[in-house]
């Protein structure tokens, strides 16, 4: 999916220019970690940085859905929050088709000028887990933890792990300088 928003970026924006818009790799990761330019709290072990991605942790809180069957305005104001439960576990079972929102247990805080994207593991995704429905995006600029919008697309039960390295968060430079300052900025 990354591909195909870059490729259509590339293809409508730059038709007529050549401008680079580069994914960090590992080294270029570690360099902007070790500048500080970007920074993940807790601090990332070396086995999380990967080829051009770093590996997040599944925090141990999730918001369950609750089964209304409600009609759902959707509205800038809905809130999600309205909706879901809020719970601490260790494991949690998710059924076929069922969806629950997650959250990474390291703070991502990125600069003006890298973006990222949120991307499951692979290993996971063969299982039928989705870690996110259309929201990858993060901002240039957040200082937050990423909400996982956790879906079950396989036919069997899964138990999610509080701690496991769940998904990845790839950076890609900016052309020119951005801060998020949105609703979700500080969460």
């Amino acid at each position: 999916m990354l591909w195909v928003c870059i490729s259509w970026y590339n293809r409508s924006v730059f038709r007529n220019r050549k401008v680079s818009v580069p994914v960090l790799t590992h080294d270029e990761i570690k360099k902007e970690l070790e500048l500080g330019n970007i920074q993940i709290l807790p601090q990332v072990d070396d086995d999380q940085i990967s080829v051009a991605s770093v590996d997040l942790h599944l925090s141990n809180e999730f918001r369950i859905f609750q089964n209304r069957n409600d009609v759902v305005d959707i509205k800038e104001t809905t809130d999600y929050k309205d909706l879901t439960d809020l719970i601490t576990t260790q494991e949690l079972l998710i059924k076929p088709q069922e969806t629950v929102l997650g959250i990474t247990k390291e703070k991502i805080t990125l600069p003006s000028n890298i973006c990222g994207w949120l991307e499951g593991r692979s290993r996971f995704a063969r299982l039928g887990l989705l870690i996110h429905i259309s929201a990858g995006f993060i901002q240039p600029g957040v200082s937050n933890r990423q909400v996982l919008e956790i879906t079950n697309l396989g036919p069997n039960s899964l138990v999610l792990h509080a701690n496991v390295k769940l998904c990845q968060i790839i950076f890609q430079r900016c052309e020119g300088n951005a801060m998020y300052n949105g609703r979700f900025a500080q969460q």
